[in-house]
């Protein structure tokens, strides 16, 4: 009876001990997991694909800075009640830092004011949606650096084919976009620091449930984005009209926040490669968006695209291990 006690808090102490990874279930209960991973991130994702339209939404009465701090005050002072009701502690463990760090440049600041530039440089929300297409190889491949895969040649060879489908697309947009190629670079970096972001969550949401960590890293973030937040509001113009508040609370509370918790639930539960699989749908989810909310209309080019786009990102989803 000892014997079986002992081996019972040990498989506690494994589980609840911060940094100890959690045995992996098998069989049946592995199946189930996996099925719920992918069920939940996908909510994560179709969370997301309403961001750009939203994003827009809320320019069109806030300054597209104030929009890309403000969301994550916003958010912040949820995740705070959260935590609070939670009883949990209001900052993570200072060895975590670093990792909270590159979660709060990539999602917090990175990706909401690169995106929120572009669109308001004049990329569409359509063809933002097909460059950011490539996120989920990108964040595969930060996996790869940060976890030290060793990825089959043919996973490359899918990243190279989709960067081309993307180059190929942005020259044969439409030019008469102003500063066409400011907001496609600011696109890629929106990219890279969503993928940094991702990757780095990921990692944390194997040992800490992805609430808290989306949490951690917009409380953290708070000493910088409410002094920034208050001295946009006070010296840009405001014209708070409902779609521009509904845009706003979009973005704030839905992407910023309760999109992540389903999201890094799935990459718990069902492992980055699997929760990566469900966000090849978010370009054409983001593209619905676009044409329900914003009366977008997008030509074959826009479409040819993003489906090159999921194809290279299957592969390497499927070939990254």
């Amino acid at each position: 009876m000892r014997e079986h006690n002992s081996a019972i808090a040990s498989e506690r102490i494994a589980v609840s001990t911060p940094g100890t990874p959690v045995p992996t279930p098998s069989g049946s209960s592995a199946a189930r997991a996996g099925r719920t991973g992918t069920a939940l991130a996908f909510l994560g994702v179709l969370a997301f694909s309403g961001s750009f339209p939203a994003t827009v939404h809320a320019m069109r009465g806030f300054d597209p800075w104030l929009v890309a701090v403000g969301r994550a005050v916003l958010a912040g002072a949820i995740a705070l009640v959260c935590l609070k009701a939670a009883r949990v502690p209001l900052l993570p463990p200072r060895d975590r830092w670093p990792s909270y760090a590159l979660i709060s440049l990539g999602v917090v600041f990175g990706f909401p004011v690169f995106s929120g530039l572009a669109l308001d440089l004049g990329a569409t929300t359509a063809h933002s949606a097909v460059v950011i297409g490539l996120l989920p190889a990108a964040t595969a491949a930060c996996a790869v650096l940060r976890a030290g895969e060793r990825p089959r040649p043919l996973f490359w060879a899918a990243c190279t084919a989709g960067a081309a489908a993307i180059t190929a697309f942005t020259f044969t947009r439409d030019q008469g976009v102003a500063n066409a190629a400011w907001a496609d670079l600011l696109l890629v970096g929106a990219l890279l620091s969503a993928a940094v972001g991702y990757t780095e969550g990921g990692r944390l949401a194997r040992v800490t449930p992805g609430w808290q960590v989306i949490s951690h890293a917009l409380v953290l973030s708070l000493p910088l984005t409410v002094p920034v937040t208050a001295v946009l509001a006070a010296t840009t113009p405001l014209r708070p009209s409902a779609e521009a508040l509904a845009g706003f609370a979009y973005v704030g509370v839905v992407s910023m926040f309760l999109g992540f918790l389903p999201w890094y639930a799935g990459l718990a539960r069902g492992g980055i490669a699997r929760a990566g699989q469900t966000q090849l749908t978010q370009p054409l989810l983001t593209l619905v968006w676009a044409w329900f909310l914003l009366g977008e209309r997008f030509g074959p080019a826009t479409v040819a695209g993003a489906l090159a786009v999921l194809a290279c990102v299957a592969v390497t989803q499927r070939t990254r291990a």
